[in-house]
């Protein structure tokens, strides 16, 4: 009998060449694909996506309840937002690559036209996260094949089950092979194969800013076309003129929708202090209402975290808090967590709230990602407004008052990509989405998709 001893380092090494030897594939499968596809008209594209929407769309509760089983979130809420909005991607942009329209000038006085033309880029590499599984890679498929791109796609290595299940209706649909491939993989083998790919000279990336640092590393010596979409640390600004109850209903929802697996969630809220009070007592007994439990109860509110690292990651956070000096008004460590027995043992945790903490605190810094958010009093606007600019973020932020002019005033002072006024989550997709700071660079949407996806040259004609 012979014993064999396995070299880990071998091992990795070898665990390496297949991922890449998958990357490349499909990369050489895009390539391939990439002439026949972006030479069709927009109106054949947009009609090949509409029938992939339509079969996503029959597929609604299959699809919803996949994404509850594997990223935790509730299948409520995936069946009323992740999956539909992922329809709606793909109709969206299936409709607005029909809308667009080129440049064209004169000058007379040297007999020269001027005009431009957009063209795709070529073999995009779109990397996902897990909070919005489906709902964010075709967030990223939809304009880039409409374009006329070709695309190999990694979705999170965590929540790559809505993926797989939208390949299977690819070729139904009418989508020609190679045009959109799907990589299963980790970020540092998978992702970091694709960013590096001398064959993939555009990259859309959401997730974390650190990971995005890193992109732009890698990424750098081939000078690729990047659209980062990333982290938050979004604040809700509420004057004393505010409509409290509305105020308190939408903001525990941006506060802790999707177990706060949002880059958009609330997780710092300003309070005028004539009404400080009063709206802390109405918040906390408002986030105490949240139902916690089984993702497949149609009554809970909040399912469980992405993993048992994450809800580690999360609690954390509250531990840094108390240790600073902060005080826990409810949630974790507070309440207890009555959950069904089958659920026992779950990444779940309660909406946390937090008081008593200074600016330069972590958790009033550092984007937590889960259930908790931290009210703090403020007195003028002057004020609020610095301490909602205090942070290296600025993705979004929520500003509530009946003040029309004061509304005005500070939203075109905050340093966010986005500012809603009473109320939260309302987008329209033909307009820009993204943020300033280290939450990322470039936007998304209609026309800013259509501008990133696709290159722009000018032609000049002498007559």
């Amino acid at each position: 009998m012979r014993t064999f001893t396995i070299d880990e380092h071998d091992l990795l090494n070898s665990l390496k060449s297949a991922i890449k030897t998958n990357i490349d594939a499909a990369v050489k499968a895009a390539k391939d694909a990439f002439p026949a596809w972006s030479s069709r008209s927009p109106q054949e594209r947009s009609t090949i996506i509409c029938k992939l929407a339509d079969f996503i769309e029959r597929n609604l509760d299959e699809f919803a309840k996949a994404e509850s089983r594997d990223q935790g979130k509730t299948v409520t809420f995936a069946a009323s937002l992740d999956i539909p909005r992922s329809v709606y991607n793909f109709r969206f942009f299936a409709s607005s690559i029909l809308h667009h329209t080129t440049d064209c000038t004169q000058m007379d006085h040297l007999n020269c036209m001027h005009y431009t033309v957009r063209t795709p880029v070529g073999v995009a590499g779109l990397i996902s996260p897990w909070n919005l599984p489906l709902y964010l890679l075709t967030w990223k498929i939809a304009p880039a094949i409409a374009c006329g791109n070709t695309v190999v796609a990694k979705p999170s290595e965590m929540t790559s089950v809505t993926a797989w299940m939208m390949c299977k209706l690819l070729k139904e649909a009418g989508v020609p092979p190679g045009v959109v491939n799907i990589v299963f993989g980790t970020g540092p083998r998978a992702g970091d194969a694709l960013v590096c790919h001398p064959d993939v000279p555009i990259i859309s990336f959401t997730g974390s800013t650190s990971t995005a640092q890193g992109i732009i590393e890698r990424s750098a010596p081939f000078c690729k076309k990047m659209s980062l979409e990333l982290g938050g640390k979004n604040p809700a600004i509420i004057f004393k003129d505010a409509d409290l109850e509305e105020c308190i209903n939408t903001t525990v929802k941006s506060s802790f929708s999707n177990q706060g697996e949002i880059c958009l969630c609330t997780s710092r809220i300003y309070v005028q202090t004539a009404i400080y009070d009063d709206f802390l007592q109405r918040f906390v007994d408002a986030a105490k209402t949240w139902k916690v439990g089984s993702p497949s109860d149609p009554s809970a509110c909040m399912g469980a975290l992405i993993s048992e690292h994450h809800l580690t990651k999360v609690r954390n956070y509250v531990k840094k808090a108390l240790a600073e000096g902060a005080t826990v008004l409810c949630g974790e460590g507070v309440d207890t967590l009555d959950i069904p027995s089958e659920n026992q043992g779950g990444y779940f945790m309660l909406p946390t709230v937090i008081i008593g903490l200074s600016e330069e605190s972590t958790c009033m810094q550092e984007e937590i990602f889960g259930p908790v958010t931290c009210i703090v009093p403020f007195d003028t606007e002057e004020e609020v407004i610095d301490k909602a600019n205090g942070v290296k973020f600025g993705l979004a932020a929520t500003v509530w008052t009946k003040d029309v002019g004061r509304v005005h005033r500070v939203a075109k002072r905050l340093q966010t990509g986005l500012v809603w006024t009473n109320c939260w989550l309302i987008r329209d997709l033909n307009l820009p989405f993204g943020g300033m700071k280290a939450s990322g660079l470039g936007r998304e949407g209609a026309k800013d998709s259509y501008d990133f996806f696709t290159e722009v040259k000018t032609v000049t004609i002498k007559h």
